[in-house]
This record gives structure tokens, C-alpha cells and sequence, in this order.
């Protein structure tokens, strides 16, 4: 069961008591935390912002509200995938696919990577585009089957998944911005300010 049917689904079980740290033994190896979990704690600790998604309808309800709260209803959404565009056609998105006249680019990503908390995207995505040419705005759709525990998973189902033809441009978005310009963990990286829109896929 994963962690968020665990945290949004369902009630403990009575009589499973959890175990401290302090009651585990000193040689003891550390409790691994879940691999949803790891990359839900280091992607918030990156500075995204994350929103869980049991279905497609809340999907939809979480991208309108992204949209409300920050006063986007009239600017141009950029969108490179007609796929995605196609699943959001009915969200009353101004779509273009001109980066100078977009406000904030909704797309996918390859994989979700639990150990750092970085999204990893290619060329599928952004076509040969640099993050810094791209709008300071993401949302990012994703599913709970797409988190890996690496980047070498990540990059190994990529390949896996596009074995006539490798995408180019592979990257990884690791840093969002925390409202500090002068965050000195981002310096030199692209940093941008992340909606993560995280459907239950499991």
C-alpha cells in the first residue's frame, strides 16, 4: 500500500504499535522510509509545492486552483506535449507554444527521483530547450508509479521506455525557489517555482 493510501485512505491498525528510534538497538541498520514518502520529504525540503490527486477530476480541481491563487486565469499556458494538452482541454487553458508569450508551461516528466527529490525531464518534455529559457512557472503532472529511487533508475527507464530512439536533452529540476533569491544551495542552477500535480496511479 502506498503512502498516501496511507495517509488519505485509510485508519492504522489497531495493535501495531510503531517502533521509536530510541527502542531499536544501538547496531541497529535505520529504518528506510518508502520510496513515495523519501521523495515526498525531499521534494517539499527542495521548496516545491505538492498536491496529491486520487483521480483525474482532482487532478483537474488542483490545476484550476493553481491557477486562482495566483491570478493566472487570463495568461497564456505554454504546452509542448498535445497529449497533455489533449487530458486538459477542458481546464479553459489559453495554450501556446510560444515561450515569450506564456506565463507558466504545465508538462510531464520522466520520473520522479526519491533520493534527492529532483523531477528528471528530456527533450519528450522541453523539446531541446534550456531550463532558463523556459518560464520561471511550472506545473508538473506526474504519476506514483513514475518515483524511482535514482537518477541511474531514472535514466535506465528512459531507455527502456525509448528503445528505437534515446530522447536528448536529458536534466534534472532539483532546485525551487524558497522566496530567498539568495539561497546559496540553488546558486548557478535554474530554480523555478514548482507545482507538482501527483496522481495516484497504483
Amino acid at each position: 500500500m502506498s503512502l498516501f493510501r496511507k495517509l488519505f485512505g485509510s485508519i492504522s491498525e489497531p495493535g501495531k504499535k510503531e517502533v521509536k528510534s530510541e527502542d531499536r538497538g544501538k547496531y541497529m541498520p535505520e529504518v528506510k522510509l518508502p520510496i513515495d514518502e523519501r521523495f515526498t520529504i525531499n521534494f517539499k525540503a527542495n521548496g516545491g509545492k505538492f498536491l496529491y490527486c486520487e483521480d483525474l477530476n482532482e487532478t483537474f480541481q488542483s490545476l484550476h486552483n493553481i491557477i486562482n491563487e495566483n491570478n493566472w486565469a487570463d495568461k497564456q499556458t505554454l504546452v509542448f506535449d498535445d497529449n497533455l494538452k489533449d487530458k486538459f482541454k477542458d481546464s479553459n487553458l489559453n495554450i501556446t507554444k510560444k515561450i515569450g508569450d506564456s506565463t507558466f508551461i504545465l508538462t510531464t516528466c520522466e520520473n520522479l527521483i526519491a533520493n534527492d527529490g529532483s523531477l528528471l525531464i528530456c527533450s519528450n518534455q522541453i523539446l531541446e530547450k534550456k531550463l532558463l529559457e523556459l518560464p520561471d512557472h511550472f506545473i508538473v503532472f506526474a504519476t506514483t508509479s513514475q518515483i524511482v529511487e535514482n537518477i541511474g533508475e531514472g535514466l535506465r527507464a528512459i531507455k527502456s521506455k525509448n528503445k528505437k530512439t534515446i530522447p536528448t536533452n536529458i536534466t534534472t529540476i532539483k532546485h525551487f525557489k524558497s522566496g530567498d533569491d539568495k539561497d546559496f544551495l540553488s546558486y548557478g542552477s535554474s530554480s523555478k517555482n514548482l507545482y507538482l500535480l501527483l496522481l495516484e496511479d497504483y
